[in-house]
């Protein structure tokens, strides 16, 4: 049964960064988003988050793409690129600055780490725009809580003042932050559900909010446990993170859906990968998610 309440078709997404090869964590998040769009009847859109240029690989965005075609995921309509959509993100920001919540700050990061705070202190807060200097722009963040139920990781609250503070949608470079884009993204491709790694819970808070200032609905969440490797660290940003091997795709899968809390039958284990793809979507059980980091068999 689907989770929401909500009464609109289910569309959800997968949004890689091109910013290397797919490794086991990318394929559990694709594996989590896909069977829940399937298990929900729903679409499963493809999304690459190139909105900070500086850390795109060339030709990552394609590896990606075919090592997806090679595990057999089908996504619907074309493939959005975040750099195409700089006006949509720009058309947000003017709707924050419209409503007094932007300022520009000129701190630098040397002058951040040296506050000590965990969140902005707040530095630049008095200033008002246009600002002649080179800037990045923050959104003021005010003393209210978020909270949300999580399907995995349940009940989260944070507080956006104490807890995220006053945080960064356009950086000093001139490209839009994460959290705006996303949340741009989510609102235009009518996301109802939202699958993703566990890395990510932190943001989610601050996306709410600027879906609140914004206007938009807020979708449901689902973060996955994180793959870690032996000394903890997740991985892919371990040194040297394997990218995924197509040769042995059966096997991977079928270790991702055992990471994911399914229990495949032994038989699949000399299947196809069309089997595994049936039983897989036949038999999804988003309730039995482990809500722990967790370390993939060998």
């Amino acid at each position: 049964m689907p989770h929401s309440t909500k009464q609109q078709a289910y569309i959800g997404r997968f949004a890689p960064s091109p910013t290397g090869p797919v490794h086991f964590g990318t394929l559990v998040a694709a594996v989590g988003s896909y069977l829940q769009a399937k298990n929900n009847n729903g679409q499963w859109l493809l999304r690459m988050e190139d909105v900070d240029t500086t850390r795109k690989v060339e030709g990552a965005d394609s590896g990606i793409l075919r090592t997806l075609e090679a595990f057999g995921f089908e996504w619907d309509g074309p493939v959005i690129y975040q750099s195409t959509r700089t006006g949509q993100y720009e058309q947000a920001l003017n709707q924050l600055i419209d409503q007094a919540l932007v300022f520009p700050c000129l701190c630098s990061r040397k002058q951040l780490l040296a506050s000590g705070s965990k969140v902005y202190p707040g530095t630049c807060r008095n200033r008002r725009l246009p600002e002649k200097n080179e800037h990045a722009l923050r959104l003021a963040g005010q003393d209210i809580n978020i909270r949300f139920d999580d399907r995995v990781m349940g009940q989260q609250s944070q507080n956006i003042r104490q807890q995220c503070g006053d945080f960064i949608i356009k950086r000093r470079d001139g490209l839009f932050a994460y959290q705006l884009a996303v949340v741009v993204d989510d609102a235009l491709q009518g996301i109802t559900e939202v699958v993703r790694g566990s890395d990510l819970l932190d943001s989610t808070a601050r996306q709410i909010y600027l879906q609140q200032l914004l206007g938009y609905p807020t979708p449901d969440y689902c973060h996955l446990p994180l793959a870690v490797d032996a000394t903890g660290n997740k991985i892919s940003k371990s040194e040297g993170a394997n990218r995924v091997d197509t040769k042995n795709r059966e096997s991977l899968l079928l270790q991702a859906l055992q990471f994911l809390g399914q229990q495949p039958p032994a038989e699949l284990a000399t299947g196809k990968i069309a089997d595994i793809w049936s039983w897989a979507i036949a038999h999804w059980q988003a309730d039995h998610i482990p809500a722990t980091t967790v370390k993939p068999a060998e």
